[in-house]
């Protein structure tokens, strides 16, 4: 039987530790070095290890503190529906309300941003072509648990009162509901989600390590004829939430 890899053996001293109690919820592990020192293997077998009890959720990472023993959390579920479209309220409020959570978010738009060529294409816009683009934190009782990057052609909402997704009278109503304040219908979108590992920046905007598991939603909105009018890139940790598809059956 082939020998256990020293990551892996590392994980489980750590994992096997933090059952004892040695070290509970919300402790800071020691140092990297001390670990190594006391498991006499290198910092970075530590490293690996760390990551990968970070990615299950039994650590946690804290950019510019260290590494912590997670507090016990109940993993969000995120719910991707057609059919959570809402007039009057946020899809992902209802779904931190159904887990007794708070559920928010902080948005900054830029607008006039140029697309790069892979937005381009799936927006069907040359690149270069001028767009508003938003960014999101997405919070549960104040801390982030999913990141997303919306982009909407600006030929399409310049000059309305719902160029800005965040801001004027029409502030946080969604895509379909703004886009139906200028009398475009938005009738589907279309969603491809892949596994990969967090960059650096995810991770230190999710409080998790990087390279930890997270899912990437390459969303995008189209109209009844056919034109796409907002596609987003969405990046949902795995230690944090998981991710549920409803689907409708037309009878």
């Amino acid at each position: 039987m082939p020998e256990q890899p020293p990551y892996l053996r590392i994980a489980d001293v750590l994992r096997e530790r933090i059952a004892e109690h040695e070290w509970t919820p919300g402790d800071r592990l020691p140092s990297r070095a001390q670990i190594a020192q006391e498991c006499g293997v290198g910092e970075n077998v530590v490293r690996r290890a760390q990551e990968l009890l970070i990615s299950q959720g039994v650590l946690e990472g804290r950019a510019g503190s260290g590494t912590y023993v997670a507090e016990p959390r109940q993993r969000v579920r995120m719910v991707r529906s057609a059919a959570r479209e809402q007039p009057d309220g946020s899809p992902f409020r209802a779904d931190m309300k159904a887990v007794g959570r708070n559920g928010g978010w902080e948005s900054r738009t830029d607008a006039k941003v140029p697309a790069p060529a892979e937005i381009a294409a799936r927006l069907g816009i040359g690149e270069g072509e001028l767009c508003v683009r938003t960014t999101y934190e997405f919070l549960a009782d104040g801390r982030p648990v999913q990141l997303s990057t919306s982009w909407e052609p600006y030929e399409l909402t310049g000059g309305t009162l719902v160029v800005l997704p965040e801001g004027g009278p029409h502030a946080g109503a969604g895509v379909v509901n703004r886009m139906a304040e200028i009398g475009i219908t938005v009738s589907h979108a279309v969603e491809q989600p892949e596994p990969r590992q967090a960059t650096v920046e995810e991770g230190s905007l999710l409080g998790i390590q990087k390279a930890a598991l997270v899912t990437h939603i390459r969303r995008t909105y189209y109209s009844d004829q056919g034109r796409p009018v907002e596609t987003a890139d969405i990046v949902v940790p795995a230690a944090l939430c998981e991710i549920v598809y409803e689907i409708p059956i037309s009878r």
